[in-house]
């Protein structure tokens, strides 16, 4: 009973801990935890029901809509979003009795606790994937059969794809273990599902997509795009900050601090599966397994002719979800409540890296609404004009702008700038000072 109520009060720690510091990691970032993905989101929704853009579905950018109307701005909509998915992940699991531990684990890694505090889609998809393990792993125990368990796969599929494109690996993994699992009485419900999901895409193509941009397939596919020397590289680094418990962000100068990273996740890598060989895994746990592999292989994969970043812990996290789920349940298996020790520890690196890169984004975000109320930007279009893509410290102008106003479009066009509503980075700092982190 005593120990019973020691893991009861270990686990409540981290559950606030995680809470607490999902909040200060977007409040001590000096842009709020966006990236220019999120500029485009913001966008999206705070122009609907105008189609902005079809590089990402509408299921994010609409959440954001929907808690507009609760009288928050963008922004602060993607924070609430995050905070939500973390809390109904852990009150879905213990309500269900499933995988409750694992997900406490999981929802306090810094990586993970970098993803609920980013106006990002990924915040979103998690509740959505982990729903997804749960009707799949009743149907494979045979809770659910027969139409009902077709039905509630493929609706949940659909749903996944609205939220991110990348869940056509799940709906091709889906269907792929229903394959490899034929002789299973549930292989047909696995299939049939991956089938519909697979049509739905196909239909989402033809009648939303090339609706609002024919030229979408042009612009984003194209054979050779990366040599294999280079994506190999970008998969080993990608993979070992994806895995590594404790720091996800390698630094972009390079470094012997680097060594340790990659080195730290490759041998958790080898340790997952060390213990998945020895530790017979269950039917279930296969499959999550098996989505996860699924899902990394076709991101590698993806890259030879569909424009993508780089492999990182943000775009695998979807993949990487699943196969934590079984690692924690294993290494719990081995070490007992020891194994909270883990995820107690990457909580405490995650906020040093944190305070020791402070800036300050509600400073931030007066001084630019400030900037913006003096040149009465507040509302309408703002063109933020940079020569290049690859100006990042002009990005993040044009990032923090857009969690004040998030009808921000990038243009790379010298004339442009003759504009009334045209930004520069020299006209927004030569006005205000912004608190910059040290590292990202």
């Amino acid at each position: 009973m005593r120990k019973k109520l020691l893991e009861n009060r270990i686990q409540i720690c981290l559950i606030i801990a995680t809470a607490i510091f999902t909040i200060l990691r977007f409040l001590m970032n000096e842009k709020g935890r966006v990236n220019p993905d999120s500029l485009r989101f913001m966008r999206t929704s705070k122009v609907f029901p105008i189609i902005d853009n079809t590089t990402t579905p509408l299921g994010y950018p609409l959440s954001l809509k929907f808690f507009t109307f609760f009288g928050f701005d963008e922004f602060w909509a993607s924070k609430v979003i995050g905070l939500l998915a973390y809390f109904f992940i852990i009150y879905f699991a213990w309500k269900k009795k499933f995988y409750f531990k694992e997900t406490i684990m999981i929802g306090g890694l810094f990586s993970f606790v970098s993803l609920f505090s980013y106006t990002m889609s990924e915040p979103l998809i998690f509740p959505f994937v982990f729903i997804f393990i749960y009707v799949a792993r009743q149907i494979i125990i045979g809770e659910i059969t027969g139409f009902k368990a077709t039905l509630y796969l493929s609706l949940l599929l659909i749903l996944l794809y609205n939220i991110r494109y990348p869940s056509l690996f799940i709906m091709f993994g889906t269907g792929l273990y229903g394959v490899l699992n034929f002789k299973k009485l549930y292989a047909k419900s696995f299939i049939l599902s991956g089938i519909f999901g697979l049509l739905f895409m196909i239909l989402y193509k033809f009648i939303f997509i090339d609706y609002y941009n024919e030229k979408y397939l042009d612009t984003f596919l194209e054979i050779g795009l990366h040599p294999t020397s280079k994506l190999l590289v970008e998969l080993f680094q990608g993979l070992s900050t994806t895995f590594n418990p404790f720091v996800h962000i390698a630094n972009p100068a390079g470094g012997m601090i680097n060594y340790a990273i990659y080195g730290i996740g490759f041998l958790n890598i080898l340790l997952m599966i060390f213990l998945f060989i020895k530790n017979k895994i269950s039917e279930t746990e296969k499959f999550l397994v098996f989505m996860g592999v699924i899902g990394i292989i076709c991101s590698y994969f993806i890259q030879y002719f569909y424009s993508v970043n780089a492999i990182d812990y943000r775009l695998m996290a979807p993949f990487s979800f699943p196969i934590w789920l079984v690692y924690f349940k294993k290494m719990y298996q081995v070490f007992g409540k020891l194994t909270y020790g883990i995820t107690a520890l990457s909580l405490m690196t995650g906020f040093a890296f944190t305070w020791l890169s402070k800036g300050n984004y509600l400073e931030n975000r007066r001084e630019i609404t400030k900037f913006l109320k003096e040149e009465n930007m507040e509302e309408g279009r703002i063109n933020f004009f940079m020569e290049s893509e690859e100006l990042l410290d002009k990005m993040q102008i044009a990032e923090l702008i857009s969690t004040v106003n998030p009808n921000v479009k990038v243009t790379f066009k010298p004339q442009d700038t003759l504009q009334k509503n045209t930004l520069t980075k020299y006209k927004v700092l030569k006005k205000i000072k912004i608190d910059e982190n040290k590292y990202q």
